[in-house]
């Protein structure tokens, strides 16, 4: 099997998989990292070989900025105690634990720190994919991914640092100070500059495609030019991504958000399997150069152990003692205590934060990027014992935490029974409301051109309130918006149909009938996904 086949078997996977994972209930990177452990195993699958260089500026600044796009500065502001308690401190308490640990198994200091800094950041992909699935309460769900975002920052920074002493030989306290200023001052200062030059351009295109092109070209420039100038670029993209989600909206047209949305949707889906995959590939690899196994198989579950004991014992104490200061401010201003925040965590809701610690990505991608060789020509002190570790933290975690914490979750009664089909509902009324009332007072406009728009509005504000009343109705046994949805379904088909037999037969031009597909398409998503 050549390698470009290898490629397409791999992507065929990760596209097979996904609708197995929501059938067997199965979070999809487990499947993907079971997928990656059996692939190697058929004699006609050839190595896979990586280049260290490549790994990390181009996997990370997709997932990072893709990560942003689904949040927004005001969430993580609400959540900004829990998030900085998790994405800071608890991941420096735990680069640092373990790095203790190593030591104490014959892991040279600056080595231990390396590994420290590689399994130190949970992944969110598996824990939030669980949580909407769910509907863990949203606050839960921002708490983790806040975390996955910024805790790979913070360990990405360690890492970056640890690498260096190592390829170094030697780093003295005052060299790892500055550099660790150095990374966050560059990098946030990278992203805020990324995020006001993007922000210039898109006001200035109005073509969805190069709108969506600027947008994908912006954080491998911005994760590439901090590394330069020898920031962290990990803070690049997510300052960067944060900027353009708070303020470029209103610059994109619709066509250039719907697209972009797309494309971020599926590099974020594409990426994330691909590299779940490939911890099956690097195990064998490293296991087939050095049987290190016997050795490191102790180390690393170990570490798996220590990662687990530090967070609950981290999450517990952190949260209450976040909890308790909230409470006394609110009393102090003689506020109600049930203040937004960490104090609406319950007890169990931190249980699922704390057993929500799987690693993925990030875990996988630093340690697929260490060098082979340092600044002496020797080769990277212990590199495979330390890659071996990592993906088996990787595996050891997605395997029991992923697939233990949806049984955790309803076991402990988490989930809330409803969803955001009423938000999405009123909001939706709520804008089409005030569009209208704008449209009816213009006097600017002739009668004729108000009267047309107000009508156009007014007719999808009924049609919005009927299919509502309709899917909240039902026979007594059952609701209707099943039926709803599956008559929505067929009149879609209908528009299809139509429009494309027009195409195929030649009755309208090629631009004339995907134009009017794009409508369908657009109102398809709008009403049905």
């Amino acid at each position: 099997m050549s390698s470009v086949a290898l490629w397409g078997v791999i992507v065929a996977g990760v596209v097979v998989l996904t609708p197995l994972a929501d059938r067997v209930r199965v979070p999809l990177p487990v499947l993907l990292t079971l997928f990656g452990l059996a692939l190697p195993l058929f004699p006609a699958v050839p190595a896979l070989r990586l280049s260290p260089d490549l790994i990390l500026p181009v996997v990370l600044p997709p997932l990072l900025f893709a990560a942003t796009q689904r949040s927004t500065v005001r969430e993580f502001r609400s959540q900004s105690r829990p998030i900085l308690l998790t994405a800071v401190g608890l991941t420096i308490a735990s680069a640092g634990v373990v790095a203790v640990v190593a030591h104490a198994a014959g892991v040279p200091w600056p080595v231990a720190w390396v590994l420290g800094a590689i399994v130190a950041p949970p992944d969110p992909v598996a824990a939030t994919a669980v949580a909407r699935r769910l509907r863990l309460p949203g606050r839960v769900v921002t708490v983790l991914e806040g975390e996955g975002m910024f805790n790979d920052a913070t360990a990405l920074v360690m890492y970056h640092v640890a690498v260096a002493a190592v390829v170094a030989g030697s780093v003295t306290a005052g060299e790892v100070g500055l550099d660790l200023l150095l990374a966050v001052v560059v990098g946030v200062a990278v992203g805020l500059a990324g995020g006001w030059l993007g922000h210039l351009v898109l006001g200035r295109l109005h073509v969805p495609a190069a709108e969506t092109t600027v947008t994908i070209a912006l954080p491998f420039a911005a994760y590439l030019v901090a590394e330069e100038l020898l920031g962290s670029g990990v803070l690049a993209v997510l300052t960067l991504g944060l900027v353009l989600r708070s303020v470029s909206h209103a610059s994109v047209t619709s066509g250039g958000w719907l697209l972009g949305r797309a494309v971020w949707d599926y590099a974020d889906y594409l990426i994330t399997g691909v590299v779940f995959v490939l911890i099956g590939f690097e195990l064998t690899s490293v296991l087939d150069g050095d049987p290190v196994w016997s050795t490191a198989l102790p180390l690393a579950l170990a570490v798996v152990a220590v990662l687990v004991v530090v967070r609950f014992a981290w999450m517990f104490p952190a949260l209450l003692w976040l909890e308790r200061g909230m409470e006394a401010r609110a009393r102090a201003q003689g506020s109600p205590a049930q203040v937004a925040g960490i104090g609406a965590f319950t007890r169990r809701e931190t249980a699922v934060v704390s057993w929500a610690g799987m690693r993925g990505v990030v875990t996988v991608a630093t340690a697929l990027a260490l060098p082979h060789v340092v600044d002496s020509g020797e080769d990277f002190p212990m590199r495979d014992t330390v890659v071996f570790v990592g993906l088996v933290v990787v595996l050891a975690t997605l395997v029991l935490q992923g697939l233990t914490l949806a049984p955790v979750v309803r076991r402990l009664g988490v989930g809330r029974a409803g969803d955001g089909t009423a938000e999405v509902v009123r909001l939706r009324e709520q804008a089409t409301v005030a569009a209208l009332e704008a449209v009816r007072v213009r006097s600017d406009v002739p009668p004729p051109v108000r009267e047309a728009v107000a009508q156009q509005y007014e007719g999808y504000l009924t049609a919005q309130r009927a299919l509502s009343r309709a899917r909240d109705k039902g026979d007594g046994t059952e609701r209707y918006d099943e039926q709803v949805d599956a008559l929505l379904r067929d009149a879609v088909e209908v528009e299809r149909d139509v429009c494309v037999r027009a195409r195929n037969e030649g009755l309208v031009s090629p631009e004339v009938a995907d134009e009017v597909l794009a409508d369908v398409e657009a109102r398809a998503v709008r009403d049905l996904d």
